[in-house]
């Protein structure tokens, strides 16, 4: 009997430039680097520029220099390419509408004209667990008559009311989400004909044979919805490593907003890359 080869370690790096990189972008993205680095494997860099109405070129390219500057190194990306390429989600449409159709002739997706103001008012439309999505109130679902002819619509997710979807984290351990309770019927597709974050993100893993996908721990509870997504187009799921988040003086995690922490701007008060891992990186965990 012969026994294969564990698939080779392939890790990514999945900014999207709707802003300036931040220190906490930075320390993710380390330990994704690292773990790639640990594991013997391969670093992707995947460029998320699908939300046109946010994202700008200069974020792009500053983007690209900030993560060379820091000391990051894609074997595979924008400005390298690679045999999965494009490396840009703006341009893996077709990637995107492929799914799109399979999740469609399944029955695994229906059409929604709720818009969020609609979901926000619902009574049925509590927080979900740690990304502030409301929990979609099912307006839609078994909604037979609905018109959508003519009309602006999403595609949402069904997801299998009360099934616990869990998985083993290798930082945060054990992890059980209850469809339903913790997280609802979900968008793929937009109203205005992108994908949503959660199909374009399980596509291109898959596409990319991502082994494992290392991110924030306010995405654990994407990572629920998304192995539903995985087990309806048939692709094999990776494993995850969540890292805790990066908070600022007032215990909130950082985002673009928070400038004075951005790379940049770091850079331009004379911080050194090394500098920077040492104050805010040492004792980090690889798992």
């Amino acid at each position: 009997m012969t026994i294969s080869a564990p698939p080779k370690y392939r890790g990514r790096l999945a900014p999207s430039p709707t802003g300036y990189l931040h220190l906490g972008h930075a320390r993710t993205f380390w330990m994704a680097q690292e773990r790639a680095r640990q594991n013997g494997g391969e670093l992707i860099l995947r460029n998320e520029d699908l939300d046109s109405t946010r994202f700008k070129m200069e974020f792009v390219d500053a983007m690209i220099e900030d993560m060379r500057w820091f000391g990051f190194d894609w074997s595979e990306g924008p400005g390298v390419g690679g045999p999965f390429a494009p490396y840009n989600q703006s341009e893996r449409m077709s990637f995107y509408r492929a799914a799109l159709e399979k999740l469609v002739a399944g029955d695994f997706i229906y059409p929604c004209i709720c818009s969020r103001k609609d979901i926000q008012a619902a009574t049925r439309a509590p927080h979900a667990n740690d990304d502030g999505e409301p929990i979609y109130p099912g307006t839609c679902r078994n909604n037979s008559k609905l018109k959508i002819q003519n009309s602006k619509f999403a595609w949402r997710f069904r997801v299998p009311d009360g099934e616990t979807i869990s998985f083993q984290d290798l930082n945060c351990g054990e992890q059980i989400f209850f469809a339903g309770k913790d997280f609802g019927d979900f968008v793929v597709w937009r109203g205005d004909d992108v994908p949503a974050y959660q199909l374009a993100c399980v596509v291109d893993d898959a596409a990319m044979q991502i082994t494992e996908v290392v991110r924030g721990a306010d995405l654990l509870v994407s990572t629920a919805r998304q192995i539903l997504l995985y087990r309806a187009l048939g692709l094999a799921v990776p494993d995850f490593f969540h890292c805790a988040l990066m908070l600022d003086a007032q215990g909130e995690r950082l985002a673009k907003r928070h400038d004075s922490l951005s790379l940049r701007e770091l850079r331009g008060q004379g911080a050194t890359p090394e500098s920077l891992r040492q104050r805010h990186f040492a004792g980090d965990s690889l798992g």
